[in-house]
């Protein structure tokens, strides 16, 4: 997913699929996204399976899916609407029992993923922020799940995987940043540099890397030992 490709245009709402087995919380989602005029709920799916179905007929601009569902659970139900490559952005919803879901999720193409306890604020920003087409990275709770598999991590001090080779020194410098969680600005104030060049060495490392976002970038640097958990 790129910063243009699926954004939503300014004139119309943000139009919002809600995915989630709990009745109980579809209906506590509606009434906070419902009262914002940019947001516009479309539709509700029970499970994983509905979810796509309704992301094919509706197509959403953001789907905002649980993980755990009968059926089918969120990272099934991710990849197939990635895989078709609808104009459909995902947005996770997970608590912290039921981490590996969320690398999963990622993985298969989620646009980010907050915890289910996320302030109404938040949530309605990260909504804001998917449907841009741009990553939510939620860096505290990406190193608390991170550290939970800090045991299958590679170790650090092996040499980082070859496609790390292909990135400059400054992009690498930009890349750890990015999986600490700092913005362009934080990142450009901490390189002294300005924070174009900081969006365009960003650009760079995911071209040269093949990720979709941000949120790739961050797992990949944790994946590959170039960044360690509780660092």
């Amino acid at each position: 997913m790129t910063d243009t490709a699926g954004s939503v245009a300014a004139e119309r709402p943000i139009r919002v699929l809600l995915a989630d087995d709990q009745p109980l919380l579809r209906t506590g989602f509606r009434m906070v996204l419902g009262a914002e005029a940019d947001i516009d709920i479309v539709g509700e799916a029970g499970d994983g399976s509905e979810a796509v179905e309704l992301s094919r007929r509706l197509l959403p601009d953001v789907v905002l899916m649980d993980i755990r569902m009968p059926r089918m659970d969120g990272v099934a139900a991710t990849k197939l609407i990635v895989d078709a490559q609808l104009p459909v952005h995902i947005l996770i919803l997970t608590t912290f029992d039921l981490d590996e879901y969320v690398v999963g999720a990622l993985r298969a193409g989620a646009g980010g993923f907050l915890s289910k306890d996320v302030p109404a604020d938040e949530l309605i920003t990260a909504i804001r922020t998917v449907a841009r087409g741009e990553a939510v990275v939620a860096p505290r709770i990406l190193r608390r799940l991170l550290e939970r598999f800090a045991d299958r991590l590679p170790d650090p001090s092996e040499r980082p995987p070859v496609a790390l080779d292909s990135l400059t020194e400054r992009e690498r410098e930009v890349l750890v940043n990015v999986a600490r969680g700092l913005s362009n600005s934080e990142i450009a104030k901490e390189l002294t540099v300005s924070e174009t060049t900081v969006k365009t060495h960003v650009g760079h490392v995911l071209t040269k890397l093949g990720l979709r976002d941000r949120v790739q970038a961050v797992v990949l640097a944790y994946e590959s030992g170039l960044v360690k958990p509780r660092q």
